[in-house]
């Protein structure tokens, strides 16, 4: 059974390491402005198998670095760990919710309702673009 629960940024790195820049140093995975951002875990018992950082300007709200072990991939839990993004975002006040998507993602990210924006660009080696979702209150 998996819970997800808010976990302080520096837990974020080692799966972000293996995960999403297994050639990079751990201390590379530190991004600046992380203690700005909010950062949620997805646990196993007592392992944590997946990771998400949220960052809010204004009512428009970035998601970054999601990242799930290989052998929890296909099982849910990053789609667990964005609908608790997006929750979290519309209870404080976000109509918009995007993120820069790797080129490999962009299909599993169109299946659950985000949008191309055809803005391209390429960093660290990889190709992005950029995809958004428009997130309102339930009625």
């Amino acid at each position: 059974m998996i819970h997800i629960e808010q976990i302080r940024p520096e837990l974020t790195w080692r799966l972000r390491q293996q995960v999403l820049y297994p050639n990079q140093k751990l201390y590379e995975m530190e991004l600046e402005e992380d203690e700005q951002g909010i950062h949620f875990g997805a646990f196993t018992d007592t392992a944590l198998v997946g990771i998400i950082s949220l960052f809010q300007q204004g009512t428009s709200f970035q998601f970054r670095k999601l990242a799930v072990l290989p052998d929890f991939q296909k099982t849910g839990i990053g789609n667990s760990l964005l609908k608790q993004v997006e929750e979290y975002a519309i209870s404080e006040g976000g109509t918009l919710i995007w993120c820069n998507a790797r080129v490999s993602a962009i299909g599993f990210y169109l299946k659950i309702g985000y949008a191309h924006t055809g803005k391209l660009f390429s960093k660290n080696g990889f190709d992005y673009e950029i995809l958004e979702k428009e997130i309102k209150k339930p009625v």
